[in-house]
């Protein structure tokens, strides 16, 4: 999830290796519902539409967060919410919000910073570092959809949060941790 624009779909696509499986535009807001990819059947990645689109109708604005909402609210398991932050810009409000609102219902939340490519290696680290400062993180993924730097990082953060989810599965099923 993120903001309009910010390369939610560009960075499914990197992940699984396949360019146009999820679609993707220059053009903000074409992600207007939430879609589906099976990988492997094993890993489920939903792309969520972005928010904050400025030049969509408050109604469609509105419509959107309900999307995002119904979706993280619904009790399923979710084994991570990426959250993915354009490593070239500021942190907005509603990338704050986003991130608190996840922190408050406890669930399990990876920031990427993406087009990490577009920087030079100064900018690159000023970009990280003050994403880390606002963010409050230090686990910040940077991330390229272009020439795929932060796939494997990524890649173990879900492995690592799918591995939690069966453990804390397993747990619930025989009433205790695994000895």
């Amino acid at each position: 999830m993120g903001r309009s624009n910010v390369g939610k779909s560009s960075l499914i696509n990197a992940m699984v290796g396949r360019k146009g499986m999820a679609r993707t535009s220059g053009t903000p807001g074409l992600t207007q519902q939430a879609h589906f990819y099976s990988i492997n059947e094993s890993v489920l990645f939903v792309d969520l539409p972005g928010y904050g689109y400025a030049r969509a109708p408050a109604d469609v604005r509105d419509e959107l967060a309900g999307i995002i909402e119904s979706y993280l609210s619904a009790g399923r398991p979710l084994a991570l919410a990426v959250l993915i932050l354009d490593s070239r810009r500021e942190p907005a409000e509603m990338d704050l919000g986003m991130n608190a609102w996840l922190g408050e219902r406890g669930l399990p939340i990876q920031i990427v910073g993406n087009k990490i490519d577009k920087l030079s290696r100064g900018e690159r680290h000023e970009s990280l570092s003050r994403l880390r400062r606002i963010m409050r993180r230090e686990d910040i993924i940077p991330f390229s959809s272009a020439n795929g730097e932060g796939k494997r990082e990524l890649w173990q953060a879900i492995d690592h949060q799918i591995a939690l989810l069966r453990s804390r599965a397993l747990d619930a099923r025989t009433g205790g941790p695994v000895k």
